[in-house]
């Protein structure tokens, strides 16, 4: 757990504190003052300017998943090969439930793609405030049990299949898992990057890494008003895997729940719940890869343009990948 730190602001790395102050001198107006709408827009705006330029890759498809009331989720495929059968990661792109979009983790997902040699399913999950929770969750359910009755067509292996997403991409991707376990559906891995795992935000990182570490506290309180129908959400394990209970009153049992890949930033307020979700996940026996990265806070993996440790994170979560897809 990180305790309080003095002058947090000296734990980053020169270049991420330098990437901070070029932010700050920006001046834009943060998420959390703007409506949703707007919100949304902004992110989409400044979501490639530090990011790396997309790859380019052999295969890229628009695809439309049918939800359990008949909507059509848009969702894009990734493939560094069009031949037979690759394994594929099912993607939850990060933004609070509210912000962000198949375009925003494009570059994220294609390099993935690139570096795994896997095919990449990314989700347009359906966003607060327009939909609450739980949509965001049955969304992701319906994609993964679409994506395992439609594998073979796509030419994917349908016996290969990844979970991963950041941030609250992140949170949906550990209880899809949890609830892949409960169906029985196999998953060679989680690929967490920073996610959120708790109902309340008391950890001491949360109160270290507040203010001027991109990720705000304001912001978070922002995310979960819109995401939200009222408090008693902040207690459902769908919303917080870590300490979240179901309907009976228990907190769910982790055991026998995919192996993890869990890659954090040091400089973040979701550190010490990632730390204590990868610490529950041994608990139970799960095989657990845990990666923190010095120096950086929330949303780096976005950075990679000025921010080296970015590829660095790419690199770890495509090995990974490749591990547990049984391709060294």
């Amino acid at each position: 757990m990180s305790h309080h730190h003095p002058n947090p602001r000296s734990l980053l790395t020169p270049v991420m504190r330098g990437l901070i102050d070029r932010i700050a001198r920006a001046g834009h107006p943060p998420l959390h003052a703007l409506n949703p709408d707007q919100a949304k827009a902004a992110y989409t705006a400044g979501a490639g300017v530090v990011d790396i330029p997309s790859h380019k890759l052999a295969r890229v498809e628009d695809l439309l998943i049918p939800a359990r009331d008949g909507f059509e989720l848009p969702a894009r495929l990734y493939a560094p090969a069009s031949e037979q059968a690759l394994p594929v990661l099912l993607y939850l792109h990060g933004g609070g439930f509210t912000v962000g979009n198949i375009a925003t983790h494009e570059p994220l997902c294609r390099h993935l793609a690139h570096l795994a040699h896997c095919a990449v399913v990314s989700l347009d999950y359906r966003l607060a405030p327009e939909w609450k929770f739980p949509t965001a969750v049955h969304d992701a359910w319906d994609a993964l049990g679409w994506l395992r009755a439609h594998a073979g067509s796509l030419q994917l292996d349908g016996s290969r299949i990844a979970i991963g997403g950041d941030s609250a991409g992140g949170t949906l991707a550990a209880v899809t898992a949890i609830a892949a376990r409960d169906a029985g559906w196999p998953l060679a891995l989680q690929l967490l990057f920073y996610p959120g795992t708790a109902g309340h935000q008391n950890t001491p990182s949360h109160k270290t890494f507040a203010h001027g570490f991109i990720l705000e506290e304001p912001h978070i309180t922002y995310f979960f008003n819109n995401y939200l129908r009222g408090p008693m959400d902040r207690d459902d394990w769908r919303f917080a895997p870590l300490d979240g209970v179901d309907e009976t009153g228990q907190v769910r049992d982790l055991d026998g729940v995919a192996p993890a890949w869990i890659g954090l930033a040091e400089c973040d307020c979701l550190t010490d719940e990632g730390v204590m979700y990868a610490d529950r996940l041994r608990m139970a026996g799960v095989p657990v890869d845990l990666e923190i990265y010095s120096g950086v806070v929330h949303g780096f993996i976005q950075f990679g343009r000025a921010i080296p440790t970015a590829l660095t994170a790419h690199n770890d979560a495509a090995r990974a990948l490749r591990h547990a897809f049984g391709d060294q």
